[in-house]
């Protein structure tokens, strides 16, 4: 399975970096999207909608501000989506963290720290290692050797 990393900006790409490093590090195939909750949504839609159909095992949003990308595509799937609040707004990130954090019961969005799209790329390796026992080995020597 494949992880798509989506970011609502192409100037969000250096902070969504780190996710797509430790998928490319675990050997995990992964595409990069850019499209907006709110200049894309017909687009962000048919993205989440066809994950499944499409490979996909995990999704990883990034977005600042409103934040509202990993919530509109956890709407459309039951695939996991991990949200990856960036930096930057009147807050320094804390307004992404909250508006990607409290999502409605029954759609959630796993959430890591202000632009911690390293840590989004292990815990979509976590998922996928359930059902799979090489990625899973690999988690471990990640761990073993002090997980950076």
């Amino acid at each position: 399975m494949k992880v798509a990393i989506l970011m609502g900006s192409p100037r969000d790409a250096d902070k969504m970096a780190g996710a797509a490093e430790m998928l490319e590090r675990f050997g995990v195939e992964h595409e990069v999207h850019v499209l907006s909750a709110h200049r894309n949504p017909e687009l962000v839609t048919a993205l989440a909608i066809g994950a499944r159909e499409n490979g996909y095992g995990v999704l990883i949003c990034g977005a600042g501000m409103a934040a509202h990308l990993a919530g509109v595509v956890s709407a459309h799937t039951t695939l996991p989506v991990i949200g990856v609040p960036l930096s930057g707004g009147i807050s320094g990130g804390i307004d992404s963290l909250l508006s990607t954090v409290q999502m409605p019961r029954g759609i959630p969005v796993a959430t890591v720290a202000v632009d911690g799209s390293a840590n989004a790329g292990i815990l979509a390796v976590e998922i996928l290692a359930v059902t799979d026992v090489d990625l899973a080995e690999k988690l471990s020597v990640f761990r073993s050797d002090g997980a950076r």
